[in-house]
């Protein structure tokens, strides 16, 4: 039985990893180095902007000190709320599905690793924040994908107020990578995927493989919670 839908944020919802990587890179700057579109889609998408630089800091990539990762991260984050502020935007198709979900009366919730303030920015701009019930950003995880951590505190949250729990196999996740698929499994939860920042042949472990969320219907959904 189909009782909840989690959505990812980046690459799902919005647009916004093309702006991530912009804003990374123009942090980066200052030290000489950049990463490359094909490295942030291959190496980097999916991770916390924390990880992230601890991965280019492990790899000898970004010669800083670990105390200083934090300030570098807040100095992204920056950057990334001017470019959010004048081009982020919705993705074609997210409103028309959400509006559909909510007329089902299908709880809604967003597990992402992105930043609390930068998800609430882009959904207030585009007036979607009503729609979902419970947000978890990456300061409320520990362990971002591919752990199921975010997935289990997200449904945790959505169980809070409900006299009949929400169960694992209840729940569809929406997701556009194989690090976000990859923790909705092992969190036991039913699989998505749209091709916006990956060809499906990367995203087969997804029990439903779409171009856009308008190729989703109810009926699709609640036949992977069978």
């Amino acid at each position: 039985m189909l009782r909840a839908v989690i959505f990812d944020f980046d690459g799902v919802i919005t647009d916004s990893e093309i702006l991530h990587l912009r804003a990374f890179n123009r942090m980066l700057a200052q030290f000489g180095m950049e990463i490359t579109t094909k490295d942030y889609y291959t190496d980097y998408l999916g991770l916390t902007d924390l990880d992230l630089l601890k991965v280019l800091v492990e790899k000898g990539l970004l010669k800083v000190d670990a105390g200083q990762i934090k300030e570098l991260a807040g100095q992204k984050e920056g950057i990334f709320r001017q470019l959010a502020e004048s081009e982020g935007g919705i993705i074609e198709g997210v409103r028309e599905f959400v509006e559909i979900l909510r007329q089902n009366n299908i709880p809604m919730a967003i597990c992402s690793g992105a930043l609390r303030a930068e998800i609430e920015l882009i959904l207030e701009k585009a007036r979607l924040r009503d729609f979902f019930e419970v947000i978890v950003s990456a300061e409320q995880v520990r362990r971002g994908k591919p752990h199921p951590d975010g997935f289990r505190i997200t449904l945790q949250k959505l169980n809070e107020k409900r006299a009949s729990p929400i169960r694992p196999n209840e729940c569809i996740v929406v997701e556009d990578s194989h690090w976000g698929l990859e923790a909705a499994r092992a969190a036991g939860m039913h699989t998505a995927a749209v091709t916006n920042s990956y060809d499906a042949d990367q995203l087969t472990m997804a029990e439903r493989v779409v171009d856009h969320l308008g190729q989703l219907s109810i009926k699709d959904l609640q036949k992977l919670c069978v």
